[in-house]
């Protein structure tokens, strides 16, 4: 199978920090891949490094079979989009200006966007199930409505690649799910790789064709849900006691967290 990105060595820091450490996987195209990983692990500047954004230290980054170093800008946004982990709220924009700007790297000297730029937009829009909300402001948005705008406007890119820093944070279960359905329906109808980071390891589980546990910005494992997500592995990485079975939906592992007061009830 084609490899969509290559991580070779990786070495991340914020001054003398550094948050990544020798790190190398690849990422397989049309795949769902999710990083899970504590508080601090690095998740949020690897997708950084991915798209661009955090320049690294030490090692390589390959965009579908090129060095990242090898793109130009505009290249590199029509190949990668990236959804951030937190969504300004404040922008004076209607929820179509907001997505057609994920148009811009296709853009000519002017900026003014052609109808087929309009047409790609809608699209997005339709696509996300926001076209009810097009001509509103963002600030009129709830957190959930907003996150889809942002990803309409990274589909709007046309990316082969989409990046998503804990799109699910803070929503409600049927946002969660929303959101989750629709990443892997983008991976199936249009074929885009999907990477996505996230907190949540039951849903990492349900959705995940590949995912890849990060400790201290180090990689401890990377595989199917079920070779990541072990009781050893798990309680070794969040340094908490853990219940792991099987999800009622079938051959997919479930994740339970065990609160201290049945640990001490246990005790007595």
């Amino acid at each position: 199978m084609k490899t969509a990105i290559q991580i070779k060595n990786l070495d991340c820091a914020y001054g003398k920090q550094p948050v990544l450490n020798d790190i190398s996987f690849s990422v397989s195209r049309g795949d769902f891949f999710i990083v899970i990983g504590p508080n601090g692990s690095g998740k949020t500047t690897l997708m950084k490094a991915i798209s661009g954004i955090k320049r690294f230290q030490k090692g390589r980054v390959e965009i579908l079979g090129r060095a990242m170093r090898d793109y130009t800008k505009k290249e590199l946004a029509k190949a990668v989009a990236l959804v951030p982990q937190q969504v300004p709220a404040d922008f004076p924009f209607t929820v179509t200006e907001m997505v057609l700007m994920g148009r811009s790297p296709y853009l000519g000297l002017l900026g003014l966007p052609q109808k087929e730029d309009l047409e790609i937009a809608a699209q997005a829009i339709a696509f996300t199930g926001v076209a009810h909300l097009a001509h509103r402001k963002l600030d009129q948005l709830s957190g959930g409505e907003k996150q889809l705008v942002f990803i309409a406007r990274a589909i709007c890119q046309q990316p082969q690649i989409i990046l998503l820093d804990e799109p699910t944070a803070s929503l409600d279960l049927s946002h969660q799910v929303r959101i989750m359905d629709l990443m892997e329906k983008l991976k199936f109808t249009k074929g885009v790789t999907v990477v996505m980071v996230s907190h949540d390891v039951n849903l990492a589980a349900m959705y995940g064709d590949t995912l890849l546990l990060l400790k201290d910005g180090e990689l401890v494992r990377q595989g199917l849900p079920a070779e990541v997500l072990t009781h050893k592995i798990l309680e070794e990485a969040y340094n908490c006691t853990l219940l792991v079975g099987e999800n009622p939906l079938g051959n997919i592992p479930s994740v339970t967290p065990v609160p201290r007061k049945f640990l001490e009830r246990d005790k007595r």
